[in-house]
């Protein structure tokens, strides 16, 4: 069994509205582009390949 946790990628207000895959992940692991939905916790996965996105501490959602 791997142990190794990847960190999830930290993300700010002027970073939303986020999507993966994300302009720092290689062209070679690309997938559909698919924008997150965090929730009240702050964080999203992606579904396609699993990376974890957490929002920084004190990041306010704007709500339409």
């Amino acid at each position: 069994m791997n142990q190794n946790k990847i960190a999830a990628v930290e993300l700010e207000a002027k970073d939303l509205p986020a999507h993966c895959p994300n302009p720092a992940m290689p062209l070679w692991s690309s997938h559909p582009r698919v924008f997150l939905d965090f929730g009240h916790d702050g964080t999203a996965k992606c579904q396609y390949c699993g990376t974890e996105y957490r929002l920084k501490a004190g990041t306010v959602l704007a709500h339409h």
